[in-house]
């Protein structure tokens, strides 16, 4: 268990990167394939995943080719903690508003950028495409186990942001070179 913790801390970045890009790849899918159109606040959370994507696969590009053999840098898994609660509180906000915890802003609510856009405007009047649903960021299109998307975000968020204050506090032995 001790040397699962040690890699995993170790090499946080790029388990970081790949949770990122899984969370992304759902967002994705649920919007695909399963006709899910994302909220705003649902947008707004996907930008935190492409924050971490970028903070992680540059510290992760950085420890692999410059053969970093303490692991990937400590400061980018405390700026990966610091993205990760932005996308906790964001989410939590989201779920809140879902819950009727708080009122959401009137501006919070899907819509294609389509409506706001000279071209977009042109083809729905021609006719060549159709006007997609709009979704207010206080409807629950989906839900497990009683919590919505926004709520499992949150979660997942969270445990990110745990885990990448726990890579960046690691003990020195996990940092230290094998000899």
């Amino acid at each position: 268990m001790t040397r699962l913790y040690q890699r995993l801390t170790r090499w946080w970045t790029a388990f970081a990167l790949a949770a990122s890009l899984a969370m992304l790849g759902a967002a994705h899918a649920f919007e695909r394939f399963a006709g899910l159109p994302p909220c705003n606040l649902c947008l707004k959370q996907r930008e935190v995943y492409w924050a971490a994507v970028a903070i992680a696969g540059a510290a992760t590009f950085w420890a692999v080719f410059s053969r970093a053999s303490r692991g990937t840098p400590r400061i980018a898994s405390f700026l990966l903690a610091a993205v990760f609660f932005t996308g906790a509180i964001t989410a939590g906000y989201h779920a809140g508003g879902e819950l009727k915890w708080w009122e959401l802003p009137a501006t919070c609510s899907g819509g294609d950028p389509l409506a706001f856009n000279l071209e977009g405007l042109s083809a729905l009047a021609a006719g060549t495409t159709e006007m997609k649903p709009v979704v207010g960021c206080g409807d629950v299109p989906w839900s497990l186990l009683g919590i919505s998307m926004a709520g499992w975000n949150f979660l997942i968020s969270l445990a990110l942001a745990i885990f990448s204050l726990l890579a960046a506090k690691r003990p020195k032995d996990a940092r230290a070179p094998k000899v």
